[in-house]
C-alpha cells in the first residue's frame, strides 16, 4: 500500500493578515504594564493615562491604517482618531486601555487592557459615553436561545433547558451597581446564582464564553462601546449576545441619531454590532476572571494575555516575560 501523500493545511484568505493579531497583543501588553505601575496606588487618573499614552504609541507601531470607534480613554485617544504607521489593511479599532481605573486603584480584581480590530466600517458605532442593556452566553447553545424582548426568568429557565440543568444550576455575573436591584431580586428569586463584579463589564461578559469561569450568563447594563468590545470577543469564542441602548433622555437619543442610529430600541446581536472579522486582544493588569495579571519584579513583569480570531476560532493564551533593562537600553541605543 502507498503511504498516503503529505498534506500541509493551508488556512483560506481573510481580510485582516493573522499576524496583525499578534501584534495587537504587543498593544495590550504595553497599556497594562505601563498601568501596573499604578495598581493600589489609589489615582485612577494616573493609571488611566499611563494606559492609555502606551496604548497610543504602541498602536502607532503597527503596520496598518488604523481608525478609532467607540474609544476610551485619557487624553490622547478619541473616536476617528488615525492610528498605526498609515500603511497596510484599513482596520477600525475599539479599545479601552484600561477597564477598571478605579479597580486597578484600588488593586482589586478584574482589571484588565483591551483591544479589537476588524475591517473598516465593520463594527457598530454608538454614541460617546451611552449605555446599553446586556444579555450573553457562551457557545455550543442554539441560536436564539436569549432573548432582550422577553423577561429574566423566560431566559434562564430557556438557558437551563437548552444546557439540561436546573435554573439553580445557572451562574450569572452582572455588573454590582444600584440600577441592577430589581434584577438581582428576580435572578435571586428564580434560584440562580449571582457573581457581582465592582466594574469591568467587558471581561464579565467573555467569561460566559470561557468554560474555566464557570459562568453561565451575563445580565445588566454597561457602557455601549464595552458592549461592542464584549461582541467582538464573544464572535471568537462562538457565543452569543443581544444587546439594546438605554436612551435616557432628548440629550442620549440626539448622540444616537448623530451616531446613525435610526431606531433607538433596536435589539442586536453579534452579527450585528461585529458585521466582519474580528482580531480580539486582552492582556490582565490585575486578576481577574479570565486573566492573571501583571506580576512585577526587580527589573522586569510577566503579562498574561489572551488574543483571539473570529475567522479560524483560535484562541491563544500567552504568558510574556518583560526585560525593563533591555528595553531601556533599546531606547537609548
Amino acid at each position: 500500500m502507498s503511504a498516503m501523500p503529505n498534506r500541509v493545511f493551508v488556512p483560506p484568505p481573510h481580510a485582516l493578515d493573522r499576524n496583525l493579531a499578534l501584534e495587537v497583543v504587543r498593544v495590550t501588553e504595553a497599556s497594562a504594564l505601563a498601568a501596573s505601575r499604578w495598581i493600589g496606588r489609589g489615582d485612577e487618573k494616573a493609571a488611566d493615562e499611563a494606559a492609555t499614552e502606551a496604548m497610543r504609541q504602541a498602536l502607532n507601531s503597527l503596520s496598518m491604517d488604523g481608525r478609532l470607534v467607540n474609544g476610551s480613554g485619557a487624553i490622547t485617544l478619541s473616536n476617528g482618531d488615525k492610528v498605526g504607521t498609515g500603511t497596510g489593511p484599513k482596520v477600525d479599532i475599539v479599545l479601552t486601555p484600561i477597564e477598571g481605573a478605579t479597580i486597578c486603584a484600588k488593586g482589586s480584581h478584574n482589571a484588565i487592557s483591551v483591544v479589537a480590530a476588524t475591517q473598516e466600517g465593520s463594527f457598530l458605532h454608538v454614541p460617546a459615553d451611552a449605555y446599553m442593556e446586556k444579555l450573553a452566553v457562551g457557545p455550543g447553545l442554539p441560536q436564539g436561545v436569549i432573548d432582550l424582548s422577553v423577561t429574566p426568568e423566560d431566559n434562564l429557565l430557556n438557558v437551563a433547558a437548552a444546557k439540561g440543568v436546573a435554573v439553580a444550576d445557572l451562574t450569572v455575573c452582572m455588573l454590582d451597581r444600584p440600577r441592577h436591584a430589581d434584577l438581582l431580586g428576580r435572578i435571586y428569586e428564580a434560584g440562580a446564582r449571582v457573581v457581582l463584579i465592582d466594574d469591568g463589564d467587558v471581561s464579565g461578559a467573555i467569561a460566559v464564553g470561557l468554560p474555566q469561569t464557570g459562568i453561565d450568563l451575563y445580565m445588566g447594563s454597561g457602557g455601549a462601546a464595552e458592549g461592542v468590545l464584549a461582541a467582538a470577543g464573544l464572535k471568537c469564542l462562538g457565543g452569543q449576545m443581544q444587546c439594546r441602548l438605554l436612551l435616557r433622555s432628548d440629550d442620549d437619543r440626539a448622540k444616537a441619531r448623530a451616531a446613525g442610529i435610526t431606531d433607538p430600541r433596536a435589539q442586536w446581536t453579534i452579527d450585528d454590532m461585529v458585521k466582519g472579522e474580528v482580531m480580539f486582544a486582552a492582556t490582565g493588569i490585575t486578576d481577574g476572571n479570565i486573566l492573571a495579571g501583571i506580576r512585577l519584579r526587580s527589573g522586569g513583569a510577566t503579562s498574561h494575555s489572551l488574543v483571539m480570531r473570529s475567522a479560524t476560532g483560535t484562541l491563544r493564551t500567552i504568558t510574556s516575560q518583560h526585560d525593563f533593562t533591555r528595553h531601556a537600553q533599546l531606547h537609548q541605543d
